[in-house]
């Protein structure tokens, strides 16, 4: 993209041209996403209808952060509730591939409620390049199934349209400096939410104990950033496994939950480097990690794996 100012005109003329009546925007709140839902509006006006779907599998504090966000750039959107049917979905699923199609179906159900509610018959994604290059077809491998490719069920009523199809994150990144989006560069947060970060079956405990370590890593990287300690990572965050390791509390012998911490640098998520932390800022994760997760937790790990030959995502 070497032109933004022309990319956006381009993009608001194709917007218009393949959507003749209503439709309806996926708006997870993340840059890919809340840029497709600019463009959308810009376009479509009152025809655009930006959801974003509070799935029950969020960060915490996520649904009041994308309400700010929103709000300031001056989108309109709607929050549809749908934790239930999302958990419901993932019942007793373990394996991260099903976790993706069954996450990609459910909102593509929901999506055809509402259109179905509005009159629409489109839906715009904010799919970029990576979403379809790891999704896999053709002649590529598949290395993860991106919920909003893989997970769209083939007799979806809808009809997909994804504006920015064929950018990179850094070239979604400097359009939404140029859209006036808040808090262009923040990091990544899957579609799937953190479904993918909880190795192994999802229950609203292991999301809870998630949850409160993903905060953890999030607040004491930023604070770090903020004293000058550290740079600030492309993505950093934390997983629970799917395995127990055994602990002493006291004299007492435990058997709690492994988490381990992501913090990687990256320019288009294509490729990343595990990135060398202080030592007093993973001490900080580690001990904060296992205080507010006391009969929890009993272990947290550092992943030091670049990309390839990992994801960044575990799952």
């Amino acid at each position: 993209m070497n032109d933004i100012g022309a990319f956006r005109t381009e993009a608001v003329a194709r917007l218009r041209a393949s959507v003749p009546g209503s439709a309806i925007v996926a708006a997870s709140g993340g840059i890919d996403s809340s840029v497709a839902a600019m463009l959308s509006q810009e376009a479509l006006g009152e025809r655009s209808h930006a959801l974003f779907v509070d799935t029950g599998l969020l960060r915490e504090g996520e649904v009041e952060k994308v309400r700010a966000t929103y709000a300031r750039s001056g989108l309109k959107f709607e929050i549809v509730e749908a934790e239930a049917r999302f958990l419901a979905a993932l019942q007793d699923v373990r394996d991260p591939e099903e976790k993706r199609r069954r996450i990609g179906t459910a909102f593509v159900r929901l999506f055809e409620e509402e259109a179905d509610r509005r009159g629409a018959t489109v839906l715009i994604q904010g799919t970029i390049a990576p979403d379809w290059i790891e999704s896999g077809g053709q002649l590529r491998d598949t290395i993860k199934t991106h919920h909003n490719v893989g997970g769209i069920p083939k007799d979806s009523r809808l009809t997909i349209v994804e504006p920015l199809r064929d950018l990179y994150k850094d070239e979604v990144r400097a359009l939404a400096h140029h859209l006036g989006v808040p808090e262009p560069d923040r990091q990544p947060f899957p579609g799937p939410g953190l479904a993918v970060r909880v190795g192994g079956p999802i229950t609203k405990d292991r999301l809870r104990i998630c949850r409160r370590a993903n905060a953890a890593v999030e607040e004491i990287v930023d604070a770090a950033v903020r004293a000058g300690t550290m740079e600030r990572p492309w993505q950093y965050f934390a997983v629970l496994l799917p395995v127990n390791t055994v602990g002493v509390t006291g004299d007492n012998r435990t058997f709690g939950a492994a988490v381990s911490v992501r913090i990687v640098e990256s320019i288009d998520a294509m490729t990343a480097t595990a990135q060398a932390v202080p030592w007093e800022v993973l001490r900080s994760i580690a001990e904060r990690i296992t205080r507010e997760n006391a009969k929890d937790v009993t272990r947290v790990l550092y992943d030091v794996t670049d990309k390839p030959p990992a994801t960044i995502e575990w799952e």
